[in-house]
């Protein structure tokens, strides 16, 4: 299950939608030009799983993608807590490089999620939209779009990367600090788990 929640660019103040349903969210980032789709989830596939086993696992699903989008490269990125003693500090530089609202002049940003969790922040058109991903979403976010990526505090995700451009990820960032207004991913991830409870 996916959460999608929309603020005024304002604030989280002023919220214009939140909602779980998989056909509502796509069809809400469908005039962004973002692409929202949920991938089958393989079970068998470990939570920290090297690239080997996710590209063996998720090879029909990534072959169909570069065929309708031509993409050139395709990795996984893996980041889950671990008993090195540098892990929180190499969390933490990454979390707050991508926490920078920013935009790709070059290139999609478009992710599947294998396991864990991350929340993309779209700011378009006067708002923010939230896009709390889990294993099993893709999310494609187009080029010149600004937008910031919250991993949290202790992350734990495996993701598949897709990309047009050989360069890989390459940020413009706007400056703002937009990001430190809005809920971050503990906030939102704390709330998500609660409603799944209680549901």
């Amino acid at each position: 299950m996916t959460l999608l929640t929309t603020w005024s660019e304002s604030g989280p103040e002023t919220q214009v939608r939140r909602t779980s349903d998989p056909a509502e969210i796509a069809e809400a980032l469908k005039p962004l030009g973002v692409r929202y789709e949920q991938w089958p989830i393989r079970e068998d596939v470990p939570f920290d799983a090297d690239s080997d086993t996710v590209f063996a696992a998720y090879g029909p699903e990534i072959e169909k993608l570069n065929a309708e989008e031509g993409f050139t490269t395709v990795d996984v990125l893996g980041l889950h807590p671990s008993d090195d003693p540098e892990f929180p500090a190499k969390a933490k530089a990454a979390r707050e490089k991508f926490l920078q609202e920013h935009t790709h002049d070059d290139d999609d940003e478009v992710r599947f999620f294998v396991s864990g969790s991350g929340i993309f922040y779209l700011h378009v058109n006067g708002e923010v939209h939230a896009v709390f991903c889990e294993k099993g979403d893709l999310l494609g976010v187009p080029r010149g779009t600004t937008h910031w990526f919250d991993m949290g505090t202790n992350p734990s995700f495996t993701a598949i990367r897709f990309f047009h451009e050989e360069d890989g990820w390459i940020g413009n960032f706007t400056g703002s600090t937009i990001a430190s207004r809005f809920p971050d991913y503990d906030t939102i991830a704390a709330g998500y788990e609660a409603d799944k409870a209680s549901a």
